[in-house]
């Protein structure tokens, strides 16, 4: 079983990777066209690269999101998953797509190429964030992390460890590890918001072993109510069926809200009956017997910046 999902996590990446755009990109300039750019960045004794994307006549004191890849991805092709650009051309923030060493980050599970190295990603991404207050004049009380899968898990991780640097989190098909969840203790509450498809079939919805013995996850509900007690919310979440958009993609939507949180913080959680390992709202990169179904009920991307952008550190 381990070896088959190895091939699984080997042909999404190779999907994802001929799906991107090919070829380099030069550096970025302020202009009035949107523009991606790709850049270096000397960290912990290691050359990192990164791809990012300014939108048309961005302005000073932009907010700047994070967006991680998973195992096995890079920049670019977390990029084509997410669609994140036009969301980022229409609201006026920069993204960057950072790579992981060796198509990993390091999460805190200590299963991963990055773990088993010791690489310091929180370091490579805190450093990241300075570099483009540095060049492009971010805000630096508004900058979100969020990613993919071994990238949703990292984007935990930075709330845990550094909640002083980002604003917001939103993991996509990542729960929260149980390693991380016994030493999460942030500066802060960080409003969270979170999808997680119900039949992914490599990180498990009802907790446990992610496939390939790569760690053990907490459940939804254990994932919930961990946020919730680590933010300080009160009462039972507010449970809704979002509405049904797309009839008949084989996938619904309910939302899992906590609003009453120390500090005005949120916890949403979006469940996806009937969703796999997926982005929802981005490409169906492998058949559905691999990773299950793609929903299009919800855009993900732009659910995640409607949410973001209502938060900024104090």
């Amino acid at each position: 079983m381990a070896q088959r999902w190895t091939g699984v996590w080997k042909a999404a990446v190779l999907a994802l990777m001929l799906s991107a755009c090919a070829g380099a990109h030069a550096p970025c300039r302020r202009s009035d066209a949107p523009c991606s750019g790709t850049g270096t960045l000397e960290q912990g004794g290691r050359t990192r690269t990164f791809l990012y994307h300014l939108p048309p006549q961005v302005k000073p004191q932009a907010p700047l999101v994070v967006s991680l890849h998973g195992r096995l991805g890079q920049g670019q092709s977390q990029a084509k998953l997410t669609g994140f650009d036009a969301v980022a051309d229409a609201a006026g923030f920069i993204v960057v797509y950072p790579d992981g060493v060796d198509r990993s980050w390091a999460d805190g599970r200590g299963k991963t190429p990055a773990d088993r190295q010791g690489v310091d990603d929180v370091g490579f991404l805190t450093a990241l964030v300075d570099h483009f207050i540095a060049q492009f004049g971010v805000d630096r009380r508004r900058v979100y992390a969020t990613g993919m899968s071994n990238g949703a898990m990292m984007s935990y991780r930075l709330a845990c460890e550094r909640a002083d640097r980002f604003a917001a989190i939103g993991p996509v098909a990542g729960l929260m590890p149980e390693r991380l969840s016994a030493s999460c203790s942030p500066a802060r509450p960080v409003p969270l918001i979170t999808f997680v498809g119900t039949e992914d079939p490599l990180v498990p919805f009802q907790g446990g072993q992610v496939s390939g013995d790569r760690g053990p996850v907490l459940s939804e509900t254990e994932a919930l109510a961990r946020w919730a007690g680590l933010n300080g919310c009160k009462g039972p979440p507010a449970v809704t069926p979002e509405p049904d958009r797309v009839p008949g993609d084989g996938t619904r939507i309910r939302r899992e809200a906590l609003g009453a949180c120390r500090n005005g913080s949120e916890v949403v959680f979006y469940v996806v009956e009937g969703g796999g390992h997926t982005w929802p709202g981005g490409v169906q990169y492998l058949p559905r017997r691999l990773i299950g179904r793609t929903s299009q009920e919800l855009d993900a991307s732009r659910a995640l910046w409607e949410f973001f952008q209502r938060f900024q550190l104090p």
